[in-house]
């Protein structure tokens, strides 16, 4: 399990963009296709954009045709964390980054994957690092 990192939220914001703020701290979502990685297809790693924790690799990224960044599995089994989440008037189960507790998406139980798993992630709470 990472080492938590708690800051105030003054600190959240001055590190973050308005729209990681709002999706990561305030548990927002942004509009589907809009993302930057989306499309994405290039090889990489995936990382939490608030705090650097590796979180979904390349090779488990696909298309799932709902508009944002879909993974088959996190990087690691203790890379994310999920909580159930009865907003909107729906039950999902959401994601969180397992260091620093910022929103990143839901799963799903309809992905292609071995686990049937679709983690639905906004591009906002993710960075990129390319494969050298």
């Amino acid at each position: 399990m990472p080492d938590k990192m708690n800051l105030t939220d003054a600190e959240w914001r001055e590190r973050l963009t308005p729209e990681q703020y709002r999706v990561l701290r305030e548990g927002g979502t942004e509009r589907a296709f809009t993302g930057k990685y989306d499309k994405n297809k290039q090889a990489g790693e995936y990382r939490c954009a608030a705090c650097g924790q590796p979180l979904f690799e390349s090779s488990d990224k696909y298309d799932s045709g709902s508009g944002w960044p879909s993974f088959t599995a996190p990087a690691a089994g203790d890379a994310v964390e999920e909580h159930s989440d009865t907003s909107h008037g729906m039950v999902r189960t959401e994601v969180t980054c397992a260091k620093c507790a910022g929103h990143l998406g839901h799963v799903f139980p309809d992905g292609p994957g071995a686990d049937g798993l679709r983690y639905c992630i906004n591009s906002a709470a993710l960075d990129f690092t390319p494969e050298e």
